[in-house]
């Protein structure tokens, strides 16, 4: 018997792949048709996106999100700051080196 699960996560990272990839060579919309099929896949199998996926995508526009081209990313107190040109934000914790002050 096939391990459906396994073979999901398996598309869902080629799928994240194949959108980084079309980020870099400009095809934005087929960047997001990957995004939104991964998605969908994982919903299908009731399973949770990698984290690298979830931060790395917009919730808003679909779009996978690479730093300098399609994203801005800041640090602001203790936090990664990643702005869409879309206009939507995300804010992830980190710790850094000098946070125990």
């Amino acid at each position: 018997m096939v391990n459906t699960v396994a073979i999901a996560n398996e598309r869902i990272e080629q799928l994240q792949e194949l959108a980084r990839e079309a980020v870099r060579a400009g095809h934005e919309e087929r960047s997001r048709r990957y995004v939104r099929r991964a998605r969908r896949i994982a919903e299908r199998n009731r399973l949770a996106l990698p984290r690298e996926f979830v931060r790395f995508t917009c919730s808003r526009c679909d779009v996978y999100l690479v730093p300098g081209k399609n994203a801005r990313v800041r640090l602001q107190d203790g936090h990664v700051v990643v702005t869409c040109d879309c206009g939507e934000h995300h804010r992830y914790p980190y710790e850094g080196e000098n946070r125990s002050e």
